[in-house]
């Protein structure tokens, strides 16, 4: 998977379009990352012993990778990302202005 925990990510669809965030989680099988604040849901919670009245609590979910956008740490734009081989090593590199990325 392209994109890895730590990035800085653009969403290009959906609901939280053009919103910005840092992964804080991928799922590589799934080929979903968690980013907070974008694609929140709210949750029932049935009353237990911390929270006697129940309720409901705001939760982030999994949104899928074809859904966001790597942005370059060096030109600071959405881009693609593509490899390449160096010393045996597979590194990611922008598309467009071509640094390595981390």
């Amino acid at each position: 998977m392209k994109i890895h925990s730590g990035d800085k990510v653009k969403i290009i669809s959906g609901k939280d379009r053009s919103k910005t965030g840092t992964v804080e989680k991928a799922y590589p099988k799934k080929g979903k990352v968690l980013v907070p604040g974008i694609h929140v849901v709210k949750k029932h919670v049935p009353p237990t012993e911390d929270k006697p009245e129940g309720g409901y609590i705001e939760k982030s979910l999994p949104i899928d990778v074809s859904n966001v956008m790597l942005i370059c740490s060096n030109c600071g734009e959405p881009t693609r990302v593509g490899f390449s081989f160096e010393g045996g090593r597979k590194l990611r590199k922008c598309k467009k202005c071509g640094s390595m990325l981390s």
